[in-house]
């Protein structure tokens, strides 16, 4: 397998599907000498199998706004590959959705998810739908209406979507209310599901949370630690929230947040306190303009953050945030380590001047693994009637991002020593790829 020839290929199977291109090309560079040693993988095709998804379900979403207009939007479901348990991934309700951005974050789902370790396939679903401006009962009809179609493709041994982007407790509240009013049964179809009704500890924090707890492994790695290190994040969702409050827990110092609008920059560090307002300022639909004029800090209208000097980068707002520019500042400013937070959102060639440059690269199939992680330990809860305690899950997440990390310095080391330098975007796809394809293997041509 030569990697420019499967993309040419790819792209002619799949045409005007940048995102998707990128991220397969990502992966299938890093894979090439591995697979090339397997033989196996070859005779099968096994790589065209995986980029290619079982089904994609397209559908009309229907519904009535507040004064009674008929409006009209698409839903999607991307079933991207089952072979080591049901689909699973989120669901994201934002004007930006596209069949090409779903297939991209189902394909980068399934190497994630065979990196929890838990038996998980991968999916993606969503909607061209913006949430933001709707009232509770214009997005509570939309989600009935998206569901309604959507419930005919799922169900917790089949497909098991969690929120993404625009859907937060609020959507997925609608989401399995529908669900379980068509069906006629109480099933753990969905994750990220409020305490009162089957959801788990720790979920709305896992992704967070555990891109914290995979920064902290690398850094360990590599003979430092979190504490006192100057964290620029990006981003003011659940996400870089909860990336937040944790590195704040452990000793570092937050810098930066962002929004649509521009970048957040506070010289002494934000505390919980800080963050606690802002996630609040943010759910009431106001800005991180708003909190600087109300609170302080340098609001910078239009920019993003990567120029402030910084130890750790955590890009955790949507793809392709970090371009080649943004990567040459991170660079210059000596900063040791970018993990992302959110998917994908180093572009390729930023990517690249990262991991060339000598500063560590941590891929967010690897690094934000913990929400799925969670999701996963929320779906084994529902079967098992049974809910786990806050530390309990905290301690199981951190467990898994330690594993996670030892996956990728296994497959991504590269000069085999302990301690020593460490490719984890090669490591992570190819550890990921390892056990899906393996299960693929077993199965015989299907």
């Amino acid at each position: 397998m030569k990697t420019a020839q499967f993309m040419e290929g790819l792209i002619a199977r799949n045409p005007n599907e940048p995102e998707f291109h990128q991220a397969v090309f990502e992966v299938v560079r890093d894979l090439e000498d591995y697979y090339n040693r397997h033989p196996e993988y070859e005779e099968v095709q096994i790589l065209e199998r995986m980029t290619e998804p079982d089904r994609i379900v397209s559908f009309r979403v229907t519904w009535e706004d507040d004064q009674g207009n008929v409006r009209v939007n698409r839903g999607h479901r991307v079933q991207f590959n089952k072979a080591i348990g049901p689909y699973k991934g989120g669901l994201r309700f934002d004007k930006s959705v596209n069949i090409s951005i779903l297939k991209f974050l189902g394909f980068e789902q399934t190497f994630k998810n065979s990196l929890t370790g838990l038996p998980m396939g991968s999916g993606k679903g969503g909607a061209n739908f913006n949430p933001k401006g709707k009232s509770d009962r214009e997005i509570m009809r939309f989600c009935q209406g998206y569901m309604t179609e959507l419930s005919r493709h799922i169900g917790q041994n089949t497909d098991v979507p969690a929120g993404d982007i625009g859907v937060g407790a609020r959507e997925i509240g609608y989401l399995f209310g529908q669900y379980k009013r068509l069906s006629n049964e109480f099933t753990g179809v969905l994750t990220g599901k409020g305490l009162d009704y089957g959801g788990s500890e720790i979920r709305t924090e896992a992704t967070g949370y555990g891109c914290v707890y995979f920064a902290d492994n690398v850094l360990q790695h590599a003979g430092h630690t979190l504490d006192g290190k100057r964290c620029l994040i990006s981003g003011s969702g659940n996400v870089a929230t909860y990336a937040a409050k944790k590195l704040i827990s452990l000793g570092a110092r937050v810098l930066t947040m962002s929004d649509r609008g521009g970048f957040l920059y506070v010289k002494d560090g934000l505390t919980e306190e800080n963050v606690d307002g802002i996630a609040a300022m943010k759910a009431n639909r106001q800005s991180l303009q708003d909190y600087a004029d109300k609170y302080g800090g340098e609001y910078h209208a239009g920019k993003k953050p990567w120029s402030i000097p910084c130890d750790v980068a955590f890009p955790c707002a949507t793809q392709n945030e970090i371009d080649e520019a943004d990567a040459r500042d991170l660079i210059n400013n000596n900063c040791l380590l970018v993990c992302e937070g959110a998917n994908m959102p180093a572009t390729a060639s930023a990517a690249d001047l990262i991991n060339d440059s000598g500063t560590i690269f941590a891929p967010a199939k690897a690094a934000n693994a913990g929400g799925v992680a969670v999701s996963g330990l929320e779906m084994s809860q529902n079967s098992m009637r049974y809910s786990l305690k806050r530390e309990e899950i905290d301690a199981i997440l951190q467990d898994i991002m330690k594993k996670i990390h030892v996956s990728c310095v296994e497959h991504g080391s590269l000069d085999g020593k302990p301690g020593g330098a460490v490719n984890y975007a090669k490591g992570a796809n190819i550890a990921g790829f390892a056990k899906v394809a393996n299960a693929m293997l077993a199965y015989g041509v299907i």
